[in-house]
């Protein structure tokens, strides 16, 4: 019987230090995980910059139709397209979009192969005189002579293919009818004419945003 109370009293006397040991791993172990906190804080406005781009008439420009035209005749009308926004530009081109009479849109085939309208751009670094076609400064060929249907596709301008943030072109667009011959024979014109034909053009600018940079300081 002693023996067996003595027993009793080890197994009890090992659980109290089981216990008293677990506590004091929780104790060791919590404070394991405590560290030093420390933050800082700072704040900072960015902004995003815009790409627009605008035209306006210098003279009649755009605003008056094109008409009676013969064959050889030039017309010069003048118009300013301007990057208003805070980003600089790069790949200014052109699209043209035509529909009406197909001879004045697209050459035929040889050997009648220059009977569309064509168009051309020209900018000046100085102002144009509309009434004159004289330039201030010095003419530059943007886009050379090129039939409407050409323009079905954007086409590149070759000398001032960037505008920077609020600066302008001031530009020449010449439409001219090719010289060439007809016959009109006991008051019927030939086949594929270009008398009395129509044409109209919507006028299509394009402009994307300078080459994305990256800035350190």
């Amino acid at each position: 019987m002693n023996e067996t109370r003595s027993e009793k009293r080890k197994q009890l006397r090992l659980a109290l230090m089981g216990i008293i040991g677990a506590s004091l791993l929780a104790i060791t172990g919590a404070g394991a995980f405590s560290a030093l906190n420390a933050t800082a804080s700072a704040s900072q406005t960015v902004g995003s910059g815009n790409l627009s781009l605008t035209t306006s008439n210098s003279g009649v420009g755009f605003s008056q139709s094109i008409s009676n035209m013969a064959p050889g005749d030039v017309i010069n009308r003048y118009v300013r397209i301007t990057n208003g926004g805070s980003l600089a530009s790069q790949g200014l081109s052109l699209k043209i979009t035509s529909t009406g009479t197909s001879s004045l849109i697209t050459n035929g085939v040889s050997p009648v192969t220059t009977k569309a309208l064509t168009v051309a751009i020209n900018s000046c670094t100085g102002t144009w005189n509309t009434s004159t076609g004289a330039c201030s400064g010095t003419i530059q060929n943007e886009v050379a002579a090129t039939p409407l249907s050409t323009f079905a596709s954007a086409q590149n301008f070759a000398t001032n293919a960037t505008l920077a943030s609020l600066a302008g072109l001031n530009l020449q667009i010449q439409v001219t009818l090719p010289d060439q011959d007809e016959t009109t024979v006991d008051g019927v014109a030939p086949a594929n004419t270009v008398q009395s034909g129509s044409v109209n053009l919507a006028y299509l600018f394009f402009e994307t945003q300078r080459t994305a940079t990256t800035t350190n300081s």
